[in-house]
């Protein structure tokens, strides 16, 4: 009997009655339990977050900076409640924590009371992180807090880039307040270079000038050496005058003291006698005829007067040590004038008596003598009020004497002040010369390196940016995000249900293929018994599950692309791969069955588990254990998810080809091996009639 006859007898076992047809149609719908029910519990999560409640507390007290009010809690807590990413609810700090922690919230996210504040720091001195507080309680849910993660750190990005765009926009700002600010001090350089040409002239008129008054403060400060020695001889000679003075005065005014009553009470006599003088030398002149009769009367009262006036002269002039210059000399020509008066008279008597005198020389003498007696006479009565004013002048002569000697040595202090002045003065100027040579140097120097500021900015001032506010929120809005994920995906898959039917959907078909040889024999016993050819008997117990596997591929594929509405890229291909893949697994399953017996149920079980965790449906495989990479290349699976992948959501047809070369090679094998273990099967042994392990 051929292979197909003996396969459509086995599957007319299913026909006999209702258990076996319910069993056939539990084994073909079985797959859908695997991969379209998984498939569809988890087909798009992140399309409904919506519904998981999640707490919101806004504790943000905002915070002003740059002349606005800065909410930054406000406006992430309005954004989040847009978003629907999840099912928001605004409550307090403690309704969060209890929330969470019973279950009624999956998660809490907390922006503190000064959250605002730090993120405006950012623009400010002391800049903070403003740090948004989520609280998860894994004993809910553990994916929940995985997903929270991955939608607050865009959260997070948003809102350090709306601080960001704060601190760059006040950033370029200040790059146009940098601008005019360097434009005016550009302009200020220009002016300093002008100021500096100006001022290196004048520190050359200086430098001259401090050279000439270098010159003329050396002259200065010999002068005022030589009046210093001069103002010290001034000094010593104006004190010496002092003193003679005041030793003048005060022996004037002792004479004085003692001649003024004399004067007082004898002026009128010595008028008298004066005039008495007088008269007598003009009787004598005019009466010269009579001088021999009255000659001798004459000579004798004029001797008296003379010795009367010598008297005084000697008793006030000559005994006393200081006499009174004022009166002294007065008194002296009228002594001298007695005596001459005395001596002409003595004469006359003489020429009288001896009668050969000359007497036009004798009226001329009396004519003189006549006058000396005059003065005298007009003179006597005001002599103690001309002593009086005499010694007044002595002593203003003294007062002033006095003055000078202190004059000059205030004089000679102030010199010598002036000459340590001078000293000082030179040497300062000296100094300042040196100083201005230098101060004209380092001009000269200033000059060049204002200059060169003065070139520098104005360059800079074409350096330095001056946006207007247009660019300063085009380069505000590129600086505060500068990296923008330009996310594009080839071949991307529209959602979770999509990227994971490549690995659920051959899970359903091993499993269909290892439940369908738990109601079918692996290898027909009545082939065995008729001792049909090996290759056909393995035939025989493989196409019928391989046709239950391809009716399994027609009713998961039908679900899963019209019920929960899987695309894929190439669809008649898929049915086509999944048609081997399933065959192939059939021959997988039926060899394991066939040679192991019921043991190989147990083997059927632990390679599916080795598939599903080498495969890499879910994670790469570089990101598991050792072990599942070192086996990831020599199980079916393999190749079976990669060739899906590429004809779902498409891509290069290489891991398709590929597959179906091993998924070939794995069937040719495994029906080899079958047909091998079907050989050994028509030989009875004692294991087969008693065997140690029946399931």
């Amino acid at each position: 009997m051929r292979s197909p006859k003996l396969a459509a007898l086995e599957l007319r076992r299913f026909g006999r009655g209702r258990m076996p047809r319910a069993a056939l149609v539990a084994l073909l719908l079985l797959p859908l339990l695997y991969g379209a029910l998984y498939l569809w519990s988890f087909w798009d999560p992140y399309g409904r977050l919506d519904r998981i409640p999640v707490a919101l507390v806004n504790e943000d007290r905002g915070t002003s900076t740059g002349g606005e009010h800065l909410t930054a809690g406000d406006d992430i807590a309005g954004r989040l409640l847009d978003s629907k990413v999840f099912d928001w609810h605004e409550v307090g700090p403690e309704e969060a924590g209890r929330g969470v922690e019973d279950g009624t919230y999956y998660l809490s996210l907390t922006m503190p009371a000064d959250f605002s504040r730090r993120v405006a720091s950012s623009a400010g001195d002391s800049p903070e992180t403003g740090a948004l507080q989520v609280r998860t309680n894994d004993a809910n849910n553990y994916i929940v807090g995985q997903i929270s993660r991955t939608v607050f750190a865009e959260v997070r990005s948003a809102a350090s880039t709306q601080a960001s765009r704060g601190f760059l926009d006040r950033i370029f700002i200040n790059f146009s307040g940098l601008h005019d600010a360097t434009a005016r001090a550009a302009a200020g350089a220009d002016d300093l270079e002008s100021g500096v040409t100006k001022a290196k002239k004048g520190s050359e008129d200086l430098a001259d000038g401090l050279k000439d008054a270098k010159s003329g403060s050396g002259t200065l400060s010999g002068g005022i050496i030589k009046l210093d020695k001069g103002a010290g001889d001034l000094e010593t000679g104006s004190r010496q005058v002092a003193g003679g003075t005041q030793l003048l005065a005060d022996e004037v005014n002792k004479v004085a003291a003692d001649v003024r009553p004399f004067l007082k009470d004898n002026g009128k006599a010595i008028g008298d006698t004066a005039r008495l003088v007088s008269d007598s030398s003009e009787a004598v002149r005019d009466n010269l005829d009579l001088l021999a009769e009255t000659a001798p009367t004459a000579s004798a009262a004029a001797h008296t007067a003379s010795d009367d006036l010598a008297e005084v002269y000697r008793v006030r002039c000559e005994e006393q040590p200081l006499p009174d210059p004022g009166v002294c000399p007065q008194l002296k020509r009228a002594t001298t004038a007695a005596a001459d008066v005395a001596g002409v008279a003595d004469d006359v008597n003489t020429l009288v008596t001896k009668q050969n005198g000359d007497l036009t020389k004798l009226r001329a003498q009396l004519t003189t003598l006549q006058k000396q007696a005059d003065a005298l006479a007009k003179r006597s009565p005001d002599l103690d009020t001309d002593l009086e004013s005499a010694v007044a002048k002595i002593n203003a002569l003294n007062t002033g004497a006095h003055k000078v000697a202190k004059g000059a040595d205030t004089l000679h202090t102030g010199l010598g002040t002036a000459k340590t002045g001078a000293g000082d003065l030179d040497t300062g100027l000296g100094k300042l010369k040196k100083g201005a040579k230098s101060l004209d140097s380092g001009l000269y120097r200033l000059g060049d390196g204002s200059a060169t500021l003065a070139q520098g900015l104005n360059d800079g001032v074409g350096k330095i940016p001056d946006y207007d506010k247009k660019d300063r929120d085009d380069r505000t809005g590129v600086m505060a995000d500068p990296v923008r994920l330009a996310s594009s995906s080839l071949h991307a898959a529209p959602n979770y249900g999509t990227g994971f039917a490549p690995y659920f959907i051959p899970l359903s078909l091993w499993v269909g293929a290892m439940v369908a040889y738990m109601l079918i024999q692996p290898l027909s016993r009545r082939a065995l018994s008729a001792g049909a050819p090996a290759w056909r008997i393995a035939f025989a117990g493989w196409l019928p599950v391989a046709a239950i596997g391809l009716l399994q591929v027609v009713a998961l594929m039908s679900v899963l692309h019209w019920q929960l509405g899987l695309e894929m890229t190439h669809p008649v291909g898929t049915i086509a791969f999944l048609a081997l893949v399933t065959c192939c697994f059939a021959a997988i399953v039926q060899w394991l069955n066939a040679r192991f017996g019921a043991a190989g149920r147990i083997l059927v079980l632990a390679v599916l588990m080795l598939q599903l965790t080498s495969a890499g449906g879910t994670y790469p495989v570089q990101t598991s254990p050792g072990f599942f990479g070192a086996i990831h290349p020599y199980l079916p699976m393999t190749y079976v998810v990669d060739g899906l992948r590429r004809l779902i959501t498409g891509g290069g047809p290489g891991p398709v080809w590929q597959a179906c070369a091993v998924l070939l090679a794995f069937t040719a094998g495994a029906l080899a091996l079958t047909a091998l273990s079907a050989r050994r099967k028509q030989v009875w042994t004692l294991d087969r009639l008693h065997p140690e392990l029946s399931l």
